[in-house]
């Protein structure tokens, strides 16, 4: 039956890949190219900081005018260093110790972001609102420190998270509570709770910050009649989707599992019914044994004698 257990766990794993995952969106491909081209921008001013760099030592980038209102800094690292030790206090990055990176390299720069007033223009999030600047780290090589478009390297953290404590944070509209929200550097979005002291945790690098879901209406015009907040089209037509995906899911894993039992209790039919077949076969193979009647009784009885008694008187010479 090990074979029917394995194909059994192979066939729920199926099932659980394809729920969809509650919690989480993806940006629009145009948004996320812009914030990708922003993130190499970025990446370029921030090495140029470093004429004499020092390592753990922060330093504060210069964006030229077009950039007004958004921030980069950058440290250099050596990977043994932030492995073992992590990096107290980067702005409002906490980094715990057993941070690792893939693939290695000796030495990482970490590119810390404050997009400012531009948060919502390259990281936009309809139906949400904002209580905190989009902050980003991102960690590179340091191997070459005038590189440009360098590919970020992937830095996990294996044991604690690492904590972002905002500063700043605009008051929540009464009746909302506010939400951590992490970019990935994929497009995807992800939704967690927040912490005491306005903290949120991650366990890989991206782009962070606090929103709230924007349900007060709009201001009505002066003189005007108050005017119903539209919905945007095809909202309540996803929501109702993800409830119809849900427990069509649910609902198809019962069936699943259903049919599994079946075909397991059927399997273990089928094999009990193969042994007693094979059990009959043996019994007909088998060497028949001659009968012989004893009164009204029959009784098997052997038809060669391989040793005939013999009297001792015989073996007298």
């Amino acid at each position: 039956m090990g074979l029917l257990e394995s194909l059994s766990m192979l066939l729920l794993l199926m099932w659980l890949c394809f729920l969809p995952r509650l919690g989480s969106s993806q940006l629009v491909d145009s948004s996320l190219g812009a914030a990708r081209a922003l993130d190499a921008v970025l990446q370029d001013y921030a090495y140029r900081v470093f004429a004499r760099p020092r390592t753990g030592v922060v330093y504060d980038g210069d964006l030229p005018l077009n950039l007004t209102g958004i921030k980069v800094s950058a440290m250099r690292l050596r990977s043994g260093s932030l492995r073992a030790r992590g990096v107290p206090l980067y702005k409002e990055f906490q980094i715990p110790f057993g941070v690792v990176e893939q693939p290695y390299a000796e030495r990482l720069v970490l590119v810390y972001q404050n997009l400012g007033n531009w948060s919502a223009r390259y990281y936009s999030l309809p139906g949400y609102m904002y209580l905190t600047h989009v902050v980003g780290l991102l960690a590179y090589d340091a191997s070459n420190l005038s590189a440009t478009n360098l590919p970020e390297l992937d830095i996990r953290a294996s044991g604690q998270p690492i904590s972002i404590r905002f500063s700043d944070v605009k008051p929540a509209p009464v009746g909302s509570s506010a939400m951590c929200i992490s970019f990935d550097l994929k497009g995807s979005v992800n939704f967690s709770s927040v912490l005491l002291d306005n903290i949120c945790t991650t366990f890989q690098q991206g782009h962070f910050s606090m929103v709230v879901e924007s349900i007060a209406p709009s201001p009505a015009p002066p003189g005007g009649p108050p005017k119903e907040t539209p919905v945007p089209a095809g909202k309540g037509k996803k929501n109702k989707s993800k409830v119809w995906i849900i427990v069509g899911s649910v609902t198809g894993g019962l069936v699943l599992l259903f049919l599994l039992g079946l075909l397991i209790a059927w399997v273990g039919k089928y094999k009990r019914r193969k042994k007693i077949q094979q059990m009959e076969r043996a019994a007909e193979v088998g060497e028949a044994l001659h009968m012989t009647r004893i009164g009204s009784t029959k009784a098997p009885a052997a038809t060669v004698t391989r040793t005939q008694p013999t009297l001792e008187s015989e073996y007298v010479p």
